[in-house]
């Protein structure tokens, strides 16, 4: 969005209608693993690293919407398990509090100036998107609000 470089094509995930054989955890257990890493404080794509990884019942899990259906923040939003924002803002939040206290700190740097307001634009973008269904109708983005939410 903000680089003067094209996009690059990359490879696409393999086609697969069922999860695999040696995969055969059941649905259940899934979805409760699922909620147990959210409670823990785990972010639904750290959850999808884990389940890869480290799987349920000692079986790795390598797609979680193959095994039961659904997505990892819908299996969330039914066990009402989710956080305040969602995932791509809190990270974009996390980052502009960061860069916003380095800027504190070192006000010559303009290469990092530049970032900051490259990260509140993506914030802007991604506000508008949410506003009413995710966010409260009146949000507005500022510093303060970002690390209220971080707190």
């Amino acid at each position: 969005m903000h680089t003067r470089r094209r996009g690059s094509s990359s490879s696409d995930k393999p086609v697969a209608d069922e999860p695999p054989e040696w995969s055969d955890v059941d649905t259940d257990a899934i979805e409760e693993h699922v909620v147990e890493l959210a409670e823990d404080g785990y972010s639904p794509s750290q959850i999808g690293l884990k389940l890869r990884d480290e799987g349920v019942q000692g079986t790795p899990i390598p797609d979680i919407k193959l095994a039961t259906g659904k997505k990892i923040t819908e299996i969330l939003e039914e066990n009402d398990a989710t956080g305040d924002l969602p995932e791509d803002l809190y990270n974009l939040f996390e980052r502009a509090v960061r860069l916003r206290e380095h800027m504190i700190e070192n006000p010559g740097d303009h290469q990092n100036k530049r970032a900051l307001q490259n990260t509140q634009s993506k914030i802007r973008r991604l506000v508008d998107y949410y506003r009413g269904d995710e966010l409260d109708e009146d949000f507005k983005y500022t510093y303060d609000v970002a690390r209220e939410y971080l707190e």
